[in-house]
């Protein structure tokens, strides 16, 4: 797919995810194994952006499937048609000499069959689909497990149909937020990649190539003001620190609002932008939004 990994950089850069080396590097092995990738970390660092961006590169269909608590296997997987299977049933009542076993191969066939994102991904045409398992998670043990013949082998089992394989393996990316540890048996499956917050070189180029209205010295107050927010000891202060989502949102908003320079009153004014609790918002008074805006000493 990529003949390096420097050019598989260049080319998520080229759709907008400036990505680090240690993360193309993740990436790239993804890639040349056809294993899957799971990427932890902080909200808002951009792991589903990943998976966006793969699939602009690679001019693959992003198939999603959404973890939450209580998902169950057939709205990840597939489950039939039943209505319709009912009206073949109801059509074939009067024709003579239908065997039971004959009726049940006829309405288990494959037209009756609603594909969800798990076999969507395994049937995807050349040259395959990126599939992204978003906020595992958020779903329950069981399922889990119901993902690990999926995971070790790109198949599914169909009880009335028997397995089914990839015919092109999809690229697989799974994220999570860590609200709970994941069982060992998923994380060995997959390779791993943690996400942390960029350095802020690196988050000034994103804030520049994504809001490319914003100047050069707006995004520079915008990527050291993050910077700031989430570094001791004003970290302490907030219960979630604004991720990458938040500073690129943040600034198309200043730029919205024609602003020149950050000062104390347009920082608070905007708040609730970088921040989604109300403690939060708060918490970012004026007078700590001068604190931050002044330059670090040294």
């Amino acid at each position: 797919m990529f003949a390096s990994i420097d050019a598989l950089q260049q080319a998520l850069a080229g759709v907008g995810y400036l990505a680090d080396r240690r993360l193309s590097t993740s990436v790239f092995l993804a890639l040349q194994l056809q294993r899957p990738l799971l990427l932890e970390g902080e909200p808002g660092v951009g792991k589903t952006e990943l998976a966006k961006a793969l699939s602009a590169v690679l001019q693959r269909d992003l198939i999603r499937l959404q973890c939450y608590d209580g998902l169950e296997q057939r709205e990840a997987l597939y489950e039939w048609n039943y209505a319709a299977q009912l009206l073949h049933l109801r059509a074939a009542e009067g024709r003579s000499g239908a065997l039971a076993g004959e009726l049940e191969r006829e309405v288990y066939q494959d037209r009756y069959l609603i594909r969800r994102p798990l076999l969507q991904a395994l049937q995807a045409p050349a040259p395959g689909a990126v599939l992204l398992i978003d906020e595992v998670d958020r779903a329950d043990e069981p399922f889990e497990a119901f993902l690990l013949e999926y995971l070790g082998e790109y198949q599914v089992s169909i009880p009335e149909l028997g397995p089914v394989r990839a015919q092109h393996k999809p690229v697989t990316l799974l994220t999570s937020n860590r609200t709970r540890d994941l069982h060992d048996a998923v994380k060995r499956r997959c390779l791993y990649q943690w996400l942390d917050y960029p350095e802020r070189e690196r988050e000034l180029a994103i804030v520049r190539a994504q809001v490319p209205l914003a100047s050069q010295a707006l995004a520079e107050q915008v990527a050291a003001f993050v910077a700031r927010l989430r570094s001791a000891p004003f970290a302490n202060a907030f219960q979630r620190a604004p991720g990458i989502a938040e500073s690129v949102e943040w600034a198309r908003a200043l730029v919205a609002l024609d602003t020149l320079v950050l000062d104390p009153e347009v920082v608070s004014d905007t708040a609730g932008i970088l921040f989604k609790q109300r403690e939060d918002v708060a918490a970012l008074t004026p007078e700590l939004a001068g604190t931050l805006l002044q330059p670090e000493a040294g």
